[in-house]
């Protein structure tokens, strides 16, 4: 199994493309927070993204920036740029239309598309909001971000038919590439996310295995058997990586995938109950209400409204 395409398809994560942004001399502009992660890549110029507590981060052709915080932050010709009030204006209407956007003085010189991304608020296994604030990833790294990025610069430049469609599709290749540097060139940083988890093979290998069948009457013996390590050394690194013991991951984790079923579906909690490993609706329904603070009849019911 892939772990991380399991998550992100189970937790419903979809990019879409925002404003595109073409910008000349003299600009900036502050960004209203978006509702999720947002993302910024550059294909042509130089730009500099501020949000809170950090200074100016300067991005330059072939750079992704993932802000996992939905905060106000601002875009900057340069560091000391000043905010041109008309230009905020512009921006917010191209923000909420995903329209384009000219910025500053003169002929455009710098390409920017930003993004954003929803996700499924019922599964409480997020990958995005979990990221520390600022994901950062730079040009010369090489790799399948390039080739994507190319595409991307190539539509900015020059669109076409259905051509939000293709944004949207080169938004979420974008993302996985993005993670898939990160994880590989910043394992440190990604340490303490749910990503971080995936730094660690005993880790990776167990939760794999709990992903892969989540209805087995799972054990932290039973597990440690499953990738070959003792009990001991299996809850010590888990609880590193994770935070929390095997057993409470698979807890959270079964109770995403009931969420799902209760919300989505028409199968009786008999059912749900079965395919998430509980023998009786009464122990399903223990677990769930403790986790989610609602009983499974009573969320269904709220869901759906």
């Amino acid at each position: 199994m892939d772990l991380l395409a399991d998550v992100l398809a189970r937790t419903g994560v979809r990019g879409s493309a925002g404003a595109r942004i073409s910008a000349g001399q003299d600009w900036g502009v502050s960004w209203a927070g978006p509702d999720g992660p947002a993302l910024y890549a550059l294909t042509a110029g130089t730009a500099w993204v501020g949000v809170p507590g950090d200074g100016p981060r300067q991005l330059v052709p072939g750079d992704v920036l993932l802000l996992a915080d939905s905060t106000a932050h601002t875009l900057l010709g340069s560091p000391d740029a000043t905010i041109d009030t008309h230009d905020c204006a512009n921006a917010r209407r191209a923000q909420e239309a995903r329209a384009e956007v000219h910025l500053g003085r003169g002929a455009a010189q710098t390409h920017l598309l930003s993004a954003t991304f929803s996700s499924d608020t019922a599964a409480s296994t997020q990958v995005l909001s979990a990221l520390p604030g600022a994901v950062h990833v730079h040009a010369e790294r090489g790799g399948g971000l390039d080739d994507a990025l190319r595409l991307l610069g190539r539509e900015l430049e020059r669109p076409g038919m259905a051509s939000s469609v293709l944004l949207d599709r080169l938004i979420d290749v974008l993302l996985i590439q993005l993670l898939r540097d990160w994880i590989a060139g910043s394992p440190a940083e990604a340490a303490g996310s749910w990503l971080g988890l995936l730094c660690d093979p005993v880790v990776r290998d167990a939760i794999t295995a709990l992903h892969e069948d989540p209805a087995r009457p799972w054990t932290t013996d039973l597990l440690a058997s499953r990738v070959a390590v003792s009990r001991a050394t299996l809850t010590r690194r888990f609880l590193h990586a994770a935070g929390e013991p095997p057993g409470g991951y698979l807890t959270r984790w079964r109770m995403d995938l009931a969420a799902a079923r209760l919300r989505d579906g028409d199968d009786t909690l008999e059912a749900i109950a079965r395919s998430v490993g509980y023998t009786s609706v009464h122990a399903f329904s223990r677990a769930f209400s403790r986790v989610r603070g609602r009983a499974p009849g009573r969320y269904r019911l709220d869901a759906r409204r």
